[in-house]
Order: C-alpha cells, then sequence, then structure tokens
C-alpha cells in the first residue's frame, strides 16, 4: 500500500513548473543561451548541452571571484532554473563558492 501512496504523491509533488518561469534565447551556436524573465548578472553563463543519452538540459554556471569551490546542485523536479536563478546567485556570493546547476529543458520554443 505504501508503493501506491508514494507514487500517488510523486505525481502531485513533483512536477516542473507548465509553462515554466523563464524563456531561452539562443546567443551563439555552440550552446550559449540567454535566460529571459531574469535580471542578467555579469558573473553568470548560461548553456544548453546534450547529455550523452542525447536529453537537452539547460546549466546555469555563476562564478565567485574569492572561490576556492565548486558546487554541483542538483534540484528536484519541482523548479526550473528560473525559479532557483536568484538562489543560485545568492548562495555563490555568500558561501564563497562557484556554482553550477541544471534543469531538464523544457519543450515551450
Amino acid at each position: 500500500m505504501g508503493g501506491v501512496t508514494s507514487s500517488l504523491a510523486s505525481k502531485f509533488a513533483f512536477f516542473p513548473p507548465n509553462p515554466p518561469s523563464y524563456e531561452i534565447e539562443e546567443k551563439d551556436l555552440i550552446g550559449v543561451v540567454t535566460v529571459t524573465g531574469v535580471s542578467v548578472k555579469e558573473n553568470v553563463d548560461v548553456r544548453r548541452v546534450k547529455t550523452k543519452r542525447g536529453t537537452e538540459i539547460v546549466v546555469m554556471y555563476v562564478r565567485n571571484p574569492l572561490a576556492r569551490l565548486t558546487v554541483l546542485y542538483s534540484h528536484g523536479n519541482a523548479a526550473d532554473i528560473g525559479q532557483m536563478y536568484e538562489l543560485f546567485t545568492e548562495l555563490s556570493h555568500h558561501l564563497r563558492v562557484n556554482l553550477m546547476g541544471h534543469t531538464l529543458t523544457h519543450t515551450k520554443k
């Protein structure tokens, strides 16, 4: 019975926002993109990359000049880069780390 409950709960609890909270604008042919709907920051790079299995993901890298470490932040399915953008930049700043986060690419073009 527990398996049915957790399966049902995951269908309602873990889903990305639809439509996504951001849009992607292609900048060039090597995967560099701009995320719209968020404040542009000089120390943030966003790219669209393909995984070995062919899935496209959006990767955000926040550079901190004081960093000695890089944190890979893998969040759950219930968020997207647009929602996590400010959190990523604040964590990078306060923890003095570079931070890389990712999300599955939304399908809206």
